[in-house]
């Protein structure tokens, strides 16, 4: 490559941050990291009905949790702002005005009702529905007669004959016949220039050499380009990627789950897991491994990987990635991720620390192999920090249902109450005599104990659990188990 990388993401900041569009970022993050490039984050802010700041705000926010960091733009500044579009107004009249001196552009008073009623004709004619060209030679005294009427002008471009060539870094050599292209408006009546032709004149003036984005802008590109040779510019390389379906290969729309960042940061998954999951939505680094890390993906990332067909969104994809982040993710890392989850649920009042911490960390490493997201993991401990809960209602008719586990379980809590000590080892010697003694199965004891102390049939170790407890409150439960089989056994009868 000639020219050092320097590529774009440009978000309009008229929603969340879209699972689409920070694939499109992080695409274009890594083919900057790969090259030792630069990655611009530019907020295209111009729909001023649409575009919130509070929008703009959670954008930045969302790559930032993500873990996706820009070289330029809000926040960071940079040699080529601003970079908020609506700051950069008075940027774009010098280029019009250029367009317009060399006939390239023509300003059109045409009316919007007048254009609706061509239009209209031209649908009952059988003719596609194009602007006519009406105002493209206008002499002067026609123009001033317009204006004389008060008639508000927008500036078109004058679409050259013959076709426009695009050669894409993922679709390969696209053909566009130009005479299927309107003179198309690049500023309208208000005075606002459009995307088509505001985009143009920011990735030139900020120096783009890649233009990397969803293949939704395909059918704009021939337009852009057409704008770029009238301006003398460089054209720069184009790669469009594919568009995300949903499982049945429909679009993605809401009926399919979470789709923005922040849902998915509400739901429990972690940012690691994200990146990781839709780096491989339409792009195959070499090799079978799903499970790469950030320096991974950079080495591997290249234009060429990435299928043109489109990708295919699981949820159940995601959530199996998200599994093996928590359960081999740095530990201290995965706590910090969960205590705010736990405060939500009302586990702890606020964020624990020293010896509290440092149990915190035992329970989630005891626990986090059987979780898939953060929710799931706060719910799997949640028995560790209260003492009041619901026996599971399968497991009571399945191990609480015979009298006499009652008094099999104040056997255990008396052989425990007695241990010296109470570790794993000690618990778990403690409950292995009990069984050989009474010469039971190592299940009759060890579900009915685990339903006492936790509600639940299934979990961490036993023994791990009763540690990580302790004494005064293993024994409370089992108590309470007791009391509770011997009340309902009795009414039953």
């Amino acid at each position: 490559m000639s020219k050092p990388v320097r590529v774009r993401f440009a978000p309009s900041p008229t929603g969340s941050l879209h699972i689409g569009g920070a694939r499109t970022a992080l695409f274009n993050w890594l083919f900057a990291r790969r090259h030792n490039g630069t990655f611009v984050l530019r907020i295209e802010d111009t729909d001023q009905e649409r575009s919130t700041a509070a929008s703009a705000a959670g954008i930045v926010e969302g790559f930032r949790w993500l873990g996706i960091d820009w070289d330029e733009g809000p926040e960071v500044g940079g040699p080529n702002g601003p970079y908020f579009q609506s700051e950069r107004r008075h940027i774009y009249p010098q280029y019009v005005q250029q367009l317009l001196d060399s006939g390239a552009a023509y300003y059109c008073y045409c009316t919007p009702a007048e254009l609706e009623a061509r239009r209209e004709e031209a649908r009952r004619a059988g003719r596609p529905p194009r602007y006519d060209r009406r105002c493209a030679n206008l002499t002067a005294e026609q123009r001033a007669a317009f204006e004389a009427e008060g008639r508000k002008k927008a500036v078109r471009l004058r679409v050259p004959p013959g076709e426009t060539v695009v050669e894409d870094r993922v679709r390969g050599r696209v053909i566009f016949n130009n005479a299927e292209v309107d003179d198309f408006v690049i500023v309208k009546s208000d005075g606002m220039p459009t995307y088509n032709f505001a985009v143009v004149v920011d990735d030139h003036l900020m120096g783009l050499t890649h233009i990397i984005r969803a293949e939704e802008h395909l059918p704009n590109t021939p337009k852009q380009i057409m704008i770029y040779n009238y301006l003398g510019w460089d054209v720069p390389e184009f790669a469009h990627v594919s568009m995300i379906l949903a499982p049945d290969r429909s679009k993605l729309s809401k009926r399919h789950g979470a789709q923005s960042i922040q849902e998915f940061r509400e739901l429990g998954f972690l940012p690691e897991a994200i990146i990781n999951y839709i780096a491989f939505l339409g792009w195959s680094p070499e090799g079978d491994r799903e499970i790469m890390s950030l320096d991974e993906m950079i080495r591997q990332f290249s234009l060429e990987r990435i299928n043109p067909t489109a990708a295919v969104y699981d949820i159940k994809k995601l959530t199996w990635m998200n599994g093996i982040y928590l359960r081999e993710g740095d530990l201290d890392r995965i706590v910090d991720a969960l205590v705010p989850f736990m405060i939500k649920s009302g586990l702890i009042a606020a964020a624990p620390t020293g010896s509290e911490r440092e149990h915190l960390k035992l329970i989630v490493d005891a626990t986090r192999d059987r979780a898939k997201t953060l929710v799931e993991l706060a719910d799997a401990i949640s028995y560790f920090y209260t003492d009041y809960f619901e026996y599971d209602e399968k497991g009571v008719r399945k191990h609480f249902a015979d009298p006499a586990v009652a008094d099999l379980l104040r056997e255990a809590a008396d052989e425990l109450a007695a241990s010296p000590d109470f570790s794993v080892a000690a618990t778990e010697s403690v409950y292995r005599s009990l069984i050989e003694k009474r010469g039971i199965s190592g299940g009759a004891l060890i579900h009915p104990t685990r339903l006492a102390i936790t509600g639940r049939t299934v979990g961490p170790g036993l023994f791990d659990v009763m540690s990580l407890l302790g004494r005064e409150r293993t024994l409370a439960r089992l108590a309470r188990a007791i009391k509770y089989i011997e009340t309902n056994t009795l009414s039953a009868d």
